[in-house]
């Protein structure tokens, strides 16, 4: 991986330390949200998971309009913009007194880091050639998990000092990213190539809205992305139920955290490399597999040890999933919609954003274990939809 770090532009190894610096101020907050809002806006459960999933579930929608941006203006713009925002918004989490002001800052913090990694995605796709997207790809993923096993352990130490001071680093880390960024940062940088049609935002959602491929891959992803996309989150708001100690809470969700990303950073290469762009089908569903077994194991874990195997299992089907959906969407995409396609597969947040909020509104009328089952039933879902996703692609 060193080495080939040291191949690639100046550009895409700025790119790599933006999207990892920027990972890791949203890592070192995350795990904490619920406990937060549960301390200090006596907000119930399932008003907890509305807020959080309800944040993903709006910058996920935004982000298609974000994705455009990055087709049309200079990437060097958007993420020294973005950095800022990302900085103002962490800052305006704290001075909130109220549950609507934060969950404005919070759908600005999740946009401004979203637009950051479209232009990134987009950014590698100008500067390297086809053959090298790949490694690029797995190598951004290695790092944005090496940022996830950091800032959860960076955010206890934060937070035993005082509960406001993981905001207030995430904020210094936006801010000190755009000043880096703006000074170092190729300024003539678009996603675009030269000679590209100039199209409207309505025009592509049009197009995107025509091809079918990409629709059934977005709902099967959104449907995954139910389970997988803010696992902290429901798994919290799970322990929360359950355990009735935020401490504790707070320990074990940064354990599974931490765990998640260390078997992605220690897995990622072995299986990553041996997925093929044609049998795209049989990996998911091999990933769809280990889902269901992750969450079974969830339902009976009753130990931290226990927790932490059934999300090794859990993370496996994830380290399949998340790279065999950018094989897919680097081979359908057309060059000069680069940007917008990745904001396309960005809508797979929605099912991010509902996750919290299914699981909080559950937690209240079911019986707690109850929620894995629902969530099992999203795995099968998606993996019909990744059917009917590879079967058109197999077509074309």
């Amino acid at each position: 991986m060193l080495r080939a770090l040291k191949g690639y532009p100046a550009a895409v190894r700025l790119l790599l330390f933006t999207t990892f610096t920027l990972t890791t101020a949203r890592a070192i907050t995350l795990p904490y949200l619920v406990v937060y809002l549960s301390t200090h806006m006596a907000l119930s459960i399932g008003e907890t998971g509305l807020l959080v999933g309800g944040a993903m579930f709006l910058a996920s929608l935004l982000s298609l309009y974000g994705g455009h941006l990055v087709d049309t203006l200079r990437s060097h713009t958007l993420i020294v913009a973005s950095s800022v925002i990302f900085a103002l918004a962490f800052v305006g989490i704290v001075a909130s007194t109220s549950a609507v002001p934060f969950f404005a800052f919070l759908v600005l913090a999740y946009l401004a880091q979203t637009v950051v990694d479209i232009a990134a995605k987009a950014g590698f796709c100008a500067l390297l050639p086809e053959d090298r997207r790949g490694e690029v790809f797995a190598i951004k993923y290695t790092f944005n998990n090496i940022a996830w096993a950091v800032g959860p352990m960076l955010g206890v130490l934060l937070i035993e000092t005082d509960d406001h001071l993981p905001f207030l680093v995430s904020a210094l880390i936006g801010l000190g990213l755009g000043l880096v960024y703006y000074r170092l940062g190729e300024r003539d940088l678009r996603s675009q190539r030269e000679g590209g049609p100039a199209v409207g935002f309505a025009q592509v959602v049009l197009s995107l809205l025509r091809d079918r491929r990409l629709v059934c891959f977005t709902l099967g992803g959104a449907l995954s992305a139910v389970v997988f996309g803010q696992f902290t989150a429901y798994l919290s708001q799970y322990l929360v139920v359950t355990l009735q100690d935020p401490a504790e809470v707070a320990r074990l969700a940064s354990y599974l955290v931490t765990s998640n990303a260390l078997t992605v950073i220690g897995l990622q290469y072995l299986i990553g490399r041996r997925i093929d762009r044609q049998q795209l089908m049989p990996w998911l569903m091999a990933g769809m597999l280990l889902f269901i077994a992750g969450l079974l194991g969830f339902s009976m874990a009753a130990s931290a040890p226990a927790w932490c195997l059934a999300m090794l299992v859990f993370t496996l089907g994830e380290i399949i999933v998340i790279p065999a959906e950018f094989m897919f969407i680097d081979l359908i995409a057309p060059e000069h919609l680069r940007g917008v396609y990745y904001g396309a597969q960005n809508l797979s947040n929605l099912g991010a954003g509902l996750g919290p909020i299914l699981v909080g509104l559950a937690l209240e009328h079911i019986v707690p274990v109850a929620v894995f089952y629902l969530l099992i039933g999203s795995v099968i879902l998606a993996a019909v939809f990744y059917g009917l996703g590879t079967r058109g692609a197999r077509q074309s």
